[in-house]
């Protein structure tokens, strides 16, 4: 009797322990695993101790480097007749940007051809009083005169050439070619074809290379004792989220701007990717050491907010990442402060944590 009624209890526990084993088997299987793809869209960062600092924030505006900009302005009245460039075109030094039709090239011209009538006539007269001086009829008198004259009308054909091509003068079409006085990017156009060019035209364009531009920041009373020349800055702008520029504090002005009532603080910033362009907006934070004791300082990017609480992934290796809830004794916009619960050393996702975050959970 007893056999009949173990062998179904051993049944049972034979078909339980597959069962076991199948379950641990597939909750193995199914373990999640950072893979390739996924861990070239993250970045990890290690936790280290970091005096704790407050975070001052400021704004600002993006301006061109105010010593790499050239405003041109024409040294010649007229009209213009044609142009070879739009706002934002990168230009050459040297390259033709407009013409213009002027009154003052047509009296050039003329003056030039003129001139260049009496420098022939003045050098006969210099060679027939050469001869005469020769013959004892000309007296050295007459001989230096006439020389000097010759030099005066020299003189005067290679001052009227310069001007000439200083104005780049082409014989070809009765005008003045404007060029480019150095390479660089148009930020700046006020000409068209039929524009009158007087004395009080303004610039006609304005070039900045654009390969450096000032971040000019406005700093108000509250925060004067706490900024200063030379303090690492991190600039952010609107059009690039998350994206941070790192700079630091070249001058501040000495004196307050009457209209806005604030001290401006100029950054310059190297731009050769070109992704900051004048005229956008900045936010910018500077960290003001508080001293103290270090403390294990996690960035603040990494913090997970989701259901009231705060997380943090810390990564071990691809297939063991623990989702832990934190409690920062301090913070700021850059930077988690830790006591407890994170230590120096551990490792934390930073970007994209958010997705992972959700994996695990599902």
């Amino acid at each position: 009797m007893k056999k009949f009624i173990l062998l179904p209890i051993l049944g049972l526990l034979l078909v339980y322990g597959c069962g076991k084993k199948e379950e641990v088997k597939k909750a193995q299987d199914e373990k999640f695993c950072i893979d390739k793809e996924l861990k070239e869209k993250i970045t990890i960062e290690t936790v280290q101790k970091r005096s704790v600092s407050e975070s001052i924030n400021l704004t600002g505006n993006i301006t061109y480097n105010g010593d790499h900009v050239v405003q041109f302005n024409s040294l010649v009245q007229g009209i213009i007749t044609k142009t070879t460039f739009s706002l934002g075109d990168y230009v050459k030094k040297g390259q033709v940007l407009a013409e213009i039709k002027s009154t003052e090239l047509n009296s050039m011209q003329s003056e030039s051809r003129s001139l260049q009538s009496q420098i022939t006539v003045a050098q006969r007269q210099l060679q027939s009083t050469k001869s005469m001086f020769e013959d004892g009829i000309a007296s050295q008198k007459d001989l230096l005169q006439a020389q000097s004259e010759l030099d005066v009308l020299k003189a005067s054909l290679g001052n009227v050439r310069a001007n000439l091509a200083m104005f780049s003068a082409s014989s070809d079409r009765s005008v003045f070619q404007i060029k480019a006085p150095t390479e660089g990017y148009i930020v700046d156009k006020n000409i068209s074809p039929g524009m009158q060019i007087t004395d009080e035209t303004n610039s006609l364009f304005t070039i900045s290379d654009l390969k450096e531009i000032w971040v000019l920041v406005n700093v108000y009373t509250s925060n004067l004792k706490n900024i200063s020349e030379n303090m690492a800055v991190d600039v952010t702008t609107p059009a690039y989220p998350g994206e941070i520029f790192k700079g630091k504090i070249n001058m501040m002005a000495k004196v307050f701007d009457a209209d806005e009532h604030v001290l401006k603080a100029r950054i310059v910033m190297d731009n050769r990717n070109l992704k900051l362009k004048p005229g956008m907006t900045a936010d910018i934070t500077i960290d003001k050491s508080t001293g103290g004791e270090a403390l294990a300082a996690v960035p603040a990017k990494a913090a997970i907010f989701d259901n009231n609480r705060d997380y943090i992934l810390i990564y071990k290796n691809d297939c063991t990442i623990e989702t832990r809830e934190i409690n920062p004794v301090l913070k700021n916009n850059t930077w988690l402060y830790f006591d407890k619960g994170v230590k120096e050393g551990e490792m934390v996702i930073t970007k994209n944590q958010l997705l992972i975050h959700e994996r695990l959970k599902n």
